[in-house]
């Protein structure tokens, strides 16, 4: 059934999404204007985003959650990478620690968003849903707007047309949708795929009662995998010996130095990188594995983001025979499994399509600002986080070889400025505005089949600050020192009543 509740509700922020990045920037936003009116809007029914969508075997982080993690609130659990359930509980814990179960507004799904220069203010159109499936179609208008929506849709995963789907007689699962309780016990298991997902799955449903039978993973490019430890053991000495807060902290600034240090060797030296990622993965298989067909990628590290393993348990299966790797291209599928372009055929109780994502960027939302259609493909970025021509909105973006929620604090510092020198100066709207003719780049520098299927809806970054970010948090953390708000940049108005319109011009600064 379906309602419209014609009232309007306002707000002076309005942060779209309740996942790690939405939770993160309602917390900063609410602490750093406690008399604004915030709302945190959410579409589904729980808070935590990834980590309440995901149900596939093993779900889990990639990188330590002591970085991934908030640095307002500590991990506290022993292990690094951590199960998708213990990151949602974190999440969770947030909300209510921080008191933001106040202004958290679950089956609140935006379906659209429209700007008004007259009024200076945000309609964000509204469909919330009780718990019995009721539809109510309301509007919430905003001065502001923080969009911590991730960058995949949350209702459809990648799967390219394989020929002869229809005539397999086992079972099809994309992870993105696993059934919850599904049963794989004594199965044999193809995952397609060579990514984050496949490299967490393959070790996870050979693992503990209800095992597979057997797992292949069936790729046809390589990925780099890297074995790292699940328990951090010098986290743990370190908050032990300088108690939780300044032991957290420092687990952090040990984490991303390492990390960067990590990444800037391995891409200012791809051959060495390259070399020494196939030394340790070749140590970890069992004598005589073709290494260099099944994991010697053709780029080099970092072109894509590396698979991490913890404690090498991806290799682990492979060496005790439970799993195996098959480089191949699919001819089609087949009634018993699938045949491959050599001839070969694997024989398959379940099929896992671990094929990717589709990305999205704003959860799908198409804003429009008075009245024109934004194209985000033809934007770009103010500091990676404001979008060019679009008024007052700060979207969550995070970095490709860092921990991808370690931007949350720098671009809820920019809003905050931004908010704070609207309010200073009695500014009702700011808009970044690029130099004319300035070249830009990519936004996203992976050379991943998601990005790639959706270059052409992001938006773009320029090649001089402030247009341009870094993906190591390390150099962009740099860009956010000192003043944020370049009036060169950001063009900042007031609405002015006229008798027969409310325009708004440009005023100085």
């Amino acid at each position: 059934m379906q309602h419209h509740d014609h009232r309007t509700e306002s707000a002076d922020i309005v942060v779209i999404g309740a996942g790690l990045s939405g939770i993160g920037a309602a917390k900063y936003l609410t602490s750093d204007f406690p008399d604004k009116k915030i709302l945190l809007l959410e579409g589904r029914g729980a808070v935590g985003g990834t980590w309440d969508l995901f149900k596939y075997p093993g779900v889990r982080s990639d990188d330590s959650v002591h970085t991934y993690g908030y640095e307002f609130k500590p991990w506290l659990h022993k292990e690094a990478i951590a199960d998708g359930p213990l990151i949602r509980d974190y999440v969770a814990e947030t909300v209510t620690e921080f008191g933001l179960d106040k202004i958290l507004r679950l089956r609140h799904r935006v379906t659209a968003a429209d700007w008004s220069s007259e009024e200076a203010r945000w309609t964000l159109r509204v469909t919330a849903t009780d718990e019995a499936g009721n539809e109510t179609h309301k509007s919430i208008r905003a001065r502001f707007v923080v969009s911590g929506t991730g960058y995949y849709r949350y209702d459809k995963g990648y799967e390219p047309r394989f020929e002869g789907r229809e005539d397999f007689q086992g079972d099809i699962l994309h992870p993105q949708h696993w059934p919850e309780d599904y049963d794989y016990s004594g199965k044999r298991v193809v995952i397609i795929g060579s990514g984050a997902t496949t490299v967490t799955m393959l070790p996870a449903m050979l693992t503990g009662e209800g095992a597979a039978a057997h797992v292949t993973m069936l790729q046809r490019t390589p990925s780099y995998v890297a074995s790292v430890p699940r328990v951090d053991k010098l986290a743990q000495r370190l908050m032990k010996l300088f108690g939780v807060e300044r032991g957290y902290a420092a687990t952090r600034f040990k984490n991303m130095w390492s990390d960067h240090l990590i990444v800037s060797v391995l891409c200012k030296f791809p051959n060495f990188g390259r070399n020494l990622l196939r030394k340790w993965t070749a140590k970890q298989l069992p004598a005589g594995f073709d290494v260099d067909t099944h994991f010697a990628p053709p780029y080099n590290p970092w072109d894509q983001r590396l698979c991490a393993t913890p404690d090498n348990e991806f290799f682990q299966v492979i060496r005790e025979g439970k799993a195996d790797v098959v480089t191949d291209q699919i001819e089609r599928f087949t009634r018993e499994g699938i045949l491959l372009k050599s001839g070969r055929t694997l024989e398959a109780d379940v099929i896992v399509t671990a094929t990717g994502l589709v990305m999205q960027m704003l959860g799908g939302i198409k804003p429009t600002v008075d009245g024109t259609p934004v194209n985000l493909g033809d934007t770009v970025l103010y500091r990676g986080a404001l979008i060019s021509g679009v008024p007052n909105w700060a979207m969550m973006l995070g970095y490709t070889k860092a921990t991808w929620t370690l931007r949350i604090r720098n671009v809820c510092r920019l809003a905050a400025e931004v908010i704070r020198t609207m309010d200073a100066k009695g500014y009702d709207i700011a808009v970044p505005v690029p130099p004319e003719g300035m070249p830009t780049v990519d936004l996203l520098d992976l050379s991943a089949g998601y990005i790639q299927r959706a270059k052409h809806e992001l938006p773009r970054q320029g090649t001089e600050l402030p247009w341009k970010m870094h993906t190591t948090f390390i150099k962009d953390n740099r860009l956010f020192k000192g003043r944020l708000v370049d009036d060169d940049h950001i063009r900042f108005s007031t609405r002015i009543a006229t008798p027969d319109r409310l325009a708004s011009v440009e005023a100085a600064s």
